[in-house]
C-alpha cells in the first residue's frame, strides 16, 4: 500500500510531503517532452507540489511547468519565487503577473522571496499581502531565510514556509533553523534533497541502500521525509526518476538506519552559516 503523507501550512492548508522541483529544466529544447511528460507523472502519483522560479532559466521553467500543468491546473500546487531585487512593492506585483503569464494560470499557490536582498523585508511583505488581497497568489513566505532573517520580518507577518538547502551533508538548519519553525509552526521546503545527485555516489548511503533493497536517492529522501515539518522538492526529469522518487514515500528507515546515516553524516554541533546552492 502507498502512503500519503502531507504537511501542514500555518494557514491549515495541506500538501503532499514530498513535491517536484524545476531548477535547470525547461533549457534544452530537446528535452522538452521528456520533462513535461516527468511533470505529469508526477501529478499522475500524487506529487502535486511543483516549484519553480522566475530565476530558472530566465522564466523558461515557468513556461514548462505552465505547458505541463495546461488542463490540469486544478491538480497541481504551483509554487514560484520572486527574486530580490524585484521585491520592492511595485516590482514584487509586477514580477508576479509575469509569472503568472508564463505559468498560464491566474493565481500562484504559494509565492516565495527567493532571498533575502537591500529591499527592506517590511515592503516586500506589503506588496506580497497586495498580492493575497489580489487573489494572484494564495500564500506568501520565504526561502534561504537564516533565524535572524525570520526576526527581521514585519511584526505579525507569518511566512507559510522557508525553502532551504536540506540533505544529508547540509545538516545546519537542524541547530536552530528548525527550532525555531517549528515554534512558528511554520514547515521547511528542502531543495536539492540528493544534492544534485552528488550524494548519490558515497559509500555509506550505498551501502545502505543496497541493505535495504532501495536506491540510494530513496534513502535520502526517506531521510528528508523522516521528519513531519519537512517538504522535500527533488528534481526529476524523467519518468523513471519521478516513480523512484515516488517509491521513497513506501520506504521507512529504520532506528538502525537512522544512526548508521547519522554516523556517516554527522548532525550539527553548533551554529552554522545557512547554506545556498
Amino acid at each position: 500500500m502507498t502512503r500519503t503523507r502531507t504537511v501542514t501550512f500555518p494557514s491549515g492548508v495541506r500538501v503532499p510531503a514530498l513535491g517536484q522541483g524545476t531548477w535547470h529544466m525547461g533549457n534544452d529544447p530537446a528535452r522538452r517532452a521528456e520533462e513535461i511528460a516527468a511533470l505529469r507523472c508526477g501529478l499522475d502519483l500524487g506529487l502535486s507540489v511543483i516549484d519553480t522560479a522566475e530565476m530558472y532559466g530566465n522564466g523558461a521553467a515557468e513556461e514548462l511547468v505552465g505547458e505541463a500543468v495546461h488542463g490540469r491546473r486544478d491538480e497541481a500546487f504551483l509554487v514560484s519565487k520572486v527574486l530580490p531585487f524585484h521585491a520592492d512593492r511595485r516590482g514584487t506585483v509586477d514580477a508576479c503577473h509575469a509569472s503568472l503569464r508564463r505559468l498560464r494560470t491566474d493565481r500562484i499557490d504559494l509565492y516565495l522571496l527567493h532571498w533575502r536582498g537591500s529591499v527592506p523585508l517590511d515592503e516586500t511583505v506589503e506588496a506580497l499581502e497586495s498580492l493575497v488581497a489580489q487573489g494572484s497568489i494564495g500564500a506568501w513566505g520565504v526561502s534561504n531565510f537564516d533565524v535572524d532573517d525570520l526576526a527581521d520580518l514585519p511584526e505579525g507577518a507569518r511566512p507559510q514556509t522557508d525553502q532551504v538547502l536540506y540533505n544529508l551533508t547540509r545538516r545546519g538548519p537542524e541547530h536552530d533553523l528548525f527550532p525555531r519553525c517549528r515554534e512558528l509552526a511554520v514547515p521547511l521546503m528542502a531543495y536539492s534533497p540528493v544534492e544534485q545527485g552528488r550524494l548519490l555516489g558515497h559509500e555509506a548511503l550505498t551501502s545502505l541502500a543496497s541493505a535495504r533493497g532501495a536506491a540510494p536517492a530513496q534513502i535520502a529522501l526517506a531521510w528528508v521525509l523522516r521528519r513531519d515539518d519537512v517538504l522535500a522538492i527533488p528534481k526529476a526529469a524523467g519518468t523513471a526518476h519521478v516513480e523512484e522518487n515516488r517509491a521513497a514515500l513506501d520506504l521507512t528507515l529504520t532506528d538502525d538506519d537512522l544512526r548508521f546515516l547519522d554516523d556517516a553524516f554527522p548532525p550539527p554541533s553548533g551554529k552554522q552559516p545557512l547554506e545556498l546552492l
